[in-house]
């Protein structure tokens, strides 16, 4: 199976469960892809509220 995005947090993962908050509400299809680096200093990722560094979905539907 591809890759999935998270419905509660929007991280991008494979696998059963998401690895950031252990949800399994995901979805297939998700538009834009955002790699967060550095939590503390990105504005995207305060924008997005993402408290830790990762891939993640801009949009999921």
């Amino acid at each position: 199976m591809g890759k999935k995005a998270c419905k509660i947090c929007k991280k991008i993962y494979e696998g059963d469960k998401c690895p950031e908050c252990g949800s399994q509400e995901y979805v297939s299809e998700f538009k834009g892809r955002v790699m967060i680096l550095d939590s503390e200093n990105s504005e995207v990722a305060k924008k997005l509220n993402i408290k830790k560094k990762g891939l993640y979905a801009i949009k999921t539907k």
